[in-house]
């Protein structure tokens, strides 16, 4: 995978632009060739708590901060822009090929 639309580098850090399917099962990651990474989570949308859910989940993939990954649109939909500092474009990429093996 070489340059993925969902995947961007600027002056905030790395940005994802993701679908996120709330109560999910388990929480995954689905890598495909569209213009969004689905994300799987098992919290249900409500509150916030999918929201939190995201970015706790890629901060644990990503081995950053919590405080390092934030949400930057997206807020109430399943259409998301979030991104997450201190880690480059290819190190993102590996970890999350990484995680969907």
């Amino acid at each position: 995978m070489s340059d993925p639309a969902w995947l961007s580098e600027g002056k905030e850090g790395v940005t994802l632009a993701l679908h996120v399917q709330p109560r999910a099962s388990r929480n995954e990651i689905l890598i495909g060739e569209g213009e969004e990474l689905r994300l799987r989570l098992t919290s249900p949308p409500v509150d916030g708590a999918a929201n939190k859910l995201c970015c706790q989940f890629l901060a644990s993939l990503c081995g950053v901060a919590k405080g390092r990954v934030k949400l930057r649109s997206g807020d109430k939909s399943r259409h998301k822009r979030v991104s997450i500092e201190g880690v480059s474009k290819q190190e993102v990429l590996a970890v999350l090929q990484q995680a969907c093996k």
